[in-house]
């Protein structure tokens, strides 16, 4: 039987030699989010403060969701080349700017029935860059965007909205019908004769309509602080490296300086693993000294992924590496 994402953390961690976590660190940066939540800085509010962002009121919402977390994958580049850019942002913003400026543009890429024959020349243009640089692994996005718009076209009427509905405000068993029905979100490995799973960006598609709605109406989940976990993705973990909350060894510290690793690869599968893990702690840490529910493995993903994208020249700059992967799951 497979592993739930948050089943896979504690797996992995228990049994990782090149990831080690570090409980004082789990307690320093504990202690930071304790002071974020109490100030009121974490909270799900922040997702609509970026005009890239759909608002809770907009017709469309939640298919703008859907088609953005299809496409939301792979932005590095390496240091010494130009990133992929679109109106002056970079990664994944880039692609919500790229969304609002076709729809903005008349092309209607939120609509099924043109997103399942796009051709790679026409999303080529919807994701044309700043410069000459062009998005990585486009000719994958246009293959994802066929799977799951064919799909949403044979079973759910042509709207993602409906798959939701389906779901009945139950984050896990939402999380059950996109990997059970949209094979390009269905992240799963192999990690020492375990079937485990990641399924980032099945849980950032919940946890994005969970933000952009408040927690609110189709936004509500009344399982989603105990099912969902953070984001296994090459990002957040610089954060935890920053923190003092994982400890690499020598090998792979040296492995991803000068590699490129493969989805499925053991150094990866313990990076995204203990990611999940070490925020779980983190998660128990902050709600055990509030003595409430005050925060989920959500929220504090959004602030460590915000907090690398803020940071991003010192964390470069003290030489914290991430785990470079080409895949569509992240």
């Amino acid at each position: 039987m497979i592993l739930s994402p948050k089943e896979t953390g504690k797996y992995i961690c228990d049994h990782a030699t090149h990831v080690k976590l570090n409980p004082k660190g789990i307690e320093k940066l504990g202690d930071i989010l304790i002071e974020e939540i109490n100030s009121g800085h974490l909270r799900p509010d922040n997702f609509s403060q970026t005009d890239c962002h759909p608002k809770p009121g907009d017709l469309n919402a939640v298919d703008w969701i859907f088609v953005v977390d299809t496409l939301n994958f792979c932005f590095w580049h390496f240091e010494d080349k130009e990133a992929w850019q679109v109106e002056g942002y970079s990664g994944y913003y880039a692609l919500c700017a790229a969304i609002k400026r076709a729809i903005k543009e008349g092309i209607d890429i939120l609509n099924p029935n043109l997103t399942a024959t796009i051709t790679e020349e026409q999303l080529r243009n919807v994701l044309r860059g700043d410069t000459e640089v062009e998005i990585p692994l486009l000719p994958e996005r246009v293959r994802c965007l066929h799977e799951v718009s064919q799909i949403l076209i044979d079973k759910f009427a042509g709207s993602f909205r409906n798959v939701v509905i389906t779901a009945e405000n139950s984050a896990k068993t939402l999380l059950s019908l996109i990997v059970n029905n949209f094979s390009c979100f269905k992240d799963e490995a192999v990690f020492m004769d375990r079937p485990v799973s990641f399924y980032k960006r099945a849980q950032i598609l919940i946890g994005d309509i969970w933000a952009c709605f408040k927690g609110q109406g189709l936004g509500y989940f009344k399982d989603i602080d105990d099912e969902m976990t953070m984001f296994a993705d090459y990002r957040v973990p610089q954060t935890l490296l920053w923190f003092g909350v994982f400890e690499y060894s020598k090998h792979l510290s040296d492995k991803l300086k000068r590699d490129i690793l493969k989805n499925g690869d053991i150094e990866e599968q313990e990076i995204r693993g203990c990611s999940i893990h070490a925020v779980e702690l983190l998660k128990d840490y902050a709600n055990k000294k509030l003595a409430s529910k005050a925060t989920n493995s959500v929220l504090i993903d959004h602030f460590l992924w915000d907090f690398r994208r803020k940071h991003a020249q010192e964390i470069a700059n003290m030489g914290l590496p991430f785990h470079k992967v080409f895949c569509i799951y992240y």
